[in-house]
């Protein structure tokens, strides 16, 4: 009998059967609830009268969407275990997050928002019973939010060796000191807990140094300097926030997964969260497009529509090429992820997370310039996508650590390929 080949499987990307009826499920409840709902939500947040709450009535509509997803079993996709989660593979999580990217409202209405996934997922990983119950539990179940701070503002924290945020365990406490900015969701009054990278071992090996620790965010010692804004804009209520942590005591227990696991922790969750992301992203993009499509048959100037003048035609052919090739990359990753695991497919989720989130901007981008002032102005939701994809050139590792990521391992590709160093040789060109 032959072994399957797993470099083979790579190249199937269809949807499983299984799968389908939950992406037309979907589908339906974005059409049908998420997309009626969004107009309302986001006129009432522009009256509310403090920044980092919600007005009357929004989290009223988000709960109404939530039981409507939760009662049509939409629910917890993006994890793996068919005991919390459904089961999907990444290959099939990615098709469904393609379409929660088309809505600000969908990922969250079906609890599929992050930071949350990614911080369930550890929890879900390498939690404790205690931590599952007391954290993972009401995450699970939608009733709380979550945080994951690691950016610090003194350090290029790309590198996770240059954590500064210290904690020091004293009579079986961990006491943290140091400071973090631009942690996601942390200014969302739902938030309760968040994930803190710090450095518990600094005579360790450079990446054993780390630990990943839970820490309430009403915690004594916790102070939420204020929100980071990214082009002027604040992101309320949700937020990226500017945290100080002062003598904050946690318990012992607190810790995840044991002293020095932190890089590891961070490794697990940031293969499929980057993923995640790219796969909303060109959800994004989708909408993107339908919005330049729709503004270039509406409007005219010079006795033209809008759409066949200059060379609009030509930047819409350009934005379908781009996101139908980065789909088959976003899914080639996935399928990586789901044949031979997070680790080995690193590089194709470098591949997907240097190229998604600068193409999806330049698809946004293009978009606003076919809306004239509107495309920049409060009167478009495409500057907000624009800040969102810009933004996420920077989260989860920036585009040039990726791209040294992939170029490293070509190099060491073609250092080791005798066949490919041949092929140059024979050309029979000196130099």
């Amino acid at each position: 009998m032959t072994q399957a080949n797993p470099q083979d499987e790579l190249h199937n990307l269809a949807m499983s059967e299984a799968a389908r009826p939950l992406l037309e499920k979907v589908v339906r409840h974005i059409r049908d609830n998420c997309d009626p709902a969004l107009a309302e939500y986001e006129e009432l947040g522009r009256n509310r009268e403090e920044r980092f709450a919600f007005a009357p009535g929004q989290l009223e509509i988000i709960e109404d969407l939530k039981a409507k997803a939760k009662a049509a079993g939409l629910w917890n996709f993006f994890l793996p275990d068919a005991e919390t989660g459904e089961g999907l593979s990444n290959l099939d999580y990615a098709y469904i997050a393609f379409e929660l990217g088309k809505n600000p409202l969908a990922p969250q209405s079906m609890n599929c928002a992050a930071p949350d996934t990614g911080n369930m997922e550890v929890l879900e990983r390498v939690g404790t019973r205690e931590q599952k119950e007391q954290w993972l539990k009401p995450l699970l179940n939608g009733e709380i939010r979550s945080a994951f701070a690691m950016t610090e503002p003194d350090v290029a924290s790309s590198d996770a060796r240059n954590i500064g945020t210290r904690a020091v365990l004293e009579n079986g406490e961990w006491v943290i000191n140091g400071e973090k900015y631009y942690i996601s969701g942390a200014g969302d009054p739902r938030c309760k807990i968040m994930i803190v990278m710090v450095k518990t071992s600094p005579d360790a090996e450079p990446f054993r140094q780390q630990s990943q620790i839970l820490v309430p965010i009403d915690w004594p010692g916790v102070e939420i300097l204020g929100p980071m804004n990214v082009f002027g804009h604040d992101d309320a209520p949700h937020g990226h926030m500017h945290i100080r942590f002062t003598d904050v005591r946690v318990p012992e227990e607190n810790i995840l997964w044991g002293e020095g696991r932190g890089f590891e922790i961070s490794q697990l969750r940031l293969g499929p969260g980057r993923i995640h992301h790219c796969m909303r992203s060109i959800g994004a993009a989708e909408k993107a497009l339908d919005l330049m499509i729709h503004r270039g048959l509406t409007r005219e100037a010079f006795g033209k529509k809008i759409i066949d003048l200059g060379k609009n035609m030509e930047t819409i052919s350009r934005s379908r090429i781009e996101i139908d090739a980065m789909r088959l990359m976003v899914l080639k990753a996935a399928k990586a992820m789901d044949v031979l695991g997070n680790k080995e497919a690193r590089i194709w989720v470098s591949k997907a997370k240097a190229m998604v989130p600068e193409k999806c901007c330049k698809i946004i981008d293009d978009a606003m310039q076919m809306h004239g002032a509107t495309g920049i102005s409060q009167w478009s939701e495409l500057p907000e996508m624009y800040m969102k994809q810009r933004t996420l050139r920077f989260a989860d590792g920036p585009d040039e650590v990726h791209h040294h990521v992939i170029a490293r391992a070509e190099r060491q590709a073609f250092e080791n390929s005798n066949d490919r160093q041949a092929a140059i040789r024979t050309r029979g060109r000196r130099g």
